[in-house]
């Protein structure tokens, strides 16, 4: 490559950010990336409000289900959602996501029992998972393809900044106000946004379908049932864990999505997830299964991380929280430092944002059991870091190399896969976590036995996805000698 390519390549990579405010498509992204806050500060902000919503409703023994079904309404409308814009106009799918959401708020804010709270949960779950997957419709759909990593690179800070906050936001208003006062405020927000959605999105790439009418397949509205009967199971898996019947559903629930995937490969008119989904010989195949493994094999030391460290090493769980949150802040952090890098250098970063996953997800293993706060700190950062530099870059890819016809349904398949691996991992490290002493009760012996095992037995999926990594990368521009 000579000097005036690369300088060239470097000017394209990087975003005018003042044009763009002039042209009023920076404000416009800046509205679309408010569903992603919405959906996710709900999502993280349940932890912190459990207490008092608990000892108001009745029916404490479903409080589990209040995360599982939330996700199980995220997955199935993020599968949707881009199949959907070939029937109904983007601007209508997603006013119709923040209203779904809106109501789902009130009525977990209005809840006189804890079936009415779980019933508002997925509502809202449709509704924000329709919004997130929107968000990436968006930007494929209008925004240049040479500013995608930059877009989505900020759509992950969104995120890291959202799980964040949404803890501290629920904490804050349920003890100033009330829990459902939290509902509130964000049942207004979706309504808000509804309203403002007709306002901002214009444009025919905005306002029409993107299929031609008169010659579109039927809805999968079958297919769709398997997925979510089968995200279901998943989450039943993950939810009440015992060894052999979670285990049961666990693998039900992975032969039901698998069954969901050969369907849908089998209607190439009406797709769900882009073709050839886990083919290494293509970018979309080696760019999703590395979405599909690190969203799995990431999960252990969110959910379990806190728990041993207090148990353990008597870790305050206020630190233990600022931990979580270094995950996040890394991966909104990098990802903004990343995101105007040339295009020459994204298969280093891609592979290189993968290492530093695995390192991370595998440093836990020596970390959790010392107890060092440090170890813990680098690790969290490594892979809260590696996602942020490496997931920009890897969307661009997926959505770019996927076929034309695909490519709106390729840029809402890489959160909803993501989601679909999160959800999946859960349970599994659930039942890793029993199987390797919790079944018997918490005790530092029984945590002590559980911390070494609990980060090892992702390494394989994490080692996958360095692995999908290196394959994926090739599909971005090399650095010539």
């Amino acid at each position: 490559m000579s000097g005036g390519q690369a300088v060239g390549e470097e000017r394209a990579a990087r975003v005018d950010w003042a044009a763009l405010w002039r042209s009023g498509d920076l404000g416009r992204f800046c509205f679309i990336s408010l569903g992603i806050l919405l959906h996710a500060t709900n999502e993280t902000m349940i932890a912190t409000i459990m207490p008092a919503m608990v000892g108001e409703l009745s029916g404490v023994q479903l409080v589990g289900w209040s995360l599982a079904i939330y996700e199980l309404g995220s997955i199935v409308a993020g599968a949707a959602a881009g199949r959907l814009v070939s029937f109904v106009a983007l601007r209508t799918n997603m006013a119709v996501a923040a209203l779904l959401y809106a109501v789902g708020a009130g009525v977990c804010a209005t809840a006189p029992s804890m079936g009415w709270f779980l019933s508002g949960r997925l509502l809202e779950g449709l509704g924000g998972g329709a919004l997130v997957a929107l968000a990436f419709v968006s930007v494929e759909r209008l925004f240049d393809r040479s500013i995608w990593p930059q877009l989505f690179a900020v759509m992950s800070a969104v995120w890291g900044v959202a799980a964040f906050g949404g803890p501290l936001l629920g904490a804050l208003v349920s003890e100033a106000l009330s829990w459902r006062w939290a509902f509130g405020i964000f049942a207004a927000a979706g309504f808000t946004m509804a309203a403002v959605t007709l306002l901002v999105l214009r444009g025919p790439r905005a306002t029409r379908p993107s299929g031609v009418p008169g010659a579109l397949p039927p809805f999968p509205f079958f297919i769709l049932a398997v997925l979510a009967a089968s995200i279901l199971l998943i989450a039943a898996a993950g939810v009440d864990i015992a060894l052999l019947r979670s285990t049961l559903l666990l693998f039900a629930g992975l032969a039901g999505l698998a069954v969901f995937f050969v369907l849908d490969a089998r209607r190439p008119e009406a797709r769900l997830f882009p073709s050839r989904l886990f083919d290494w010989s293509t970018p979309v195949g080696s760019g999703m299964t590395m979405v599909a493994a690190f969203s799995v094999a990431t999960c252990a030391f969110a959910l379990y991380g806190p728990l041993l460290l207090t148990s353990l090493h008597g870790i305050p769980i206020l630190t233990t929280g600022y931990l979580i949150a270094a995950e996040s802040i890394a991966w909104s952090v990098l990802s903004i430092l990343v995101a105007n890098a040339p295009p020459r250098w994204e298969r280093a970063i891609i592979v290189g944002g993968a290492v530093m996953i695995a390192a991370g997800s595998a440093g836990f293993a020596i970390a959790v059991p010392a107890g060092s706060i440090p170890l813990i700190l680098v690790c969290a950062i490594l892979q809260g870091g590696g996602f942020g530099i490496a997931w920009p870059f890897v969307t661009r890819i997926v959505v770019a190399s996927a076929p034309e016809r695909e490519q709106t349904i390729a840029s809402s398949a890489v959160p909803t896969m993501q989601r679909i691996g999160y959800a999946a991992g859960s349970a599994a490290i659930g039942i890793v976590a029993n199987a390797a002493g919790f079944s018997d009760g918490l005790s530092p012996g029984s945590a002590r036995a559980v911390a070494t095992v609990l980060f090892l037995a992702p390494i394989p999926l994490a080692l996958l996805g360095v692995a999908a990594a290196v394959r994926a990368s090739r599909a971005a521009p090399r650095k010539s000698a």
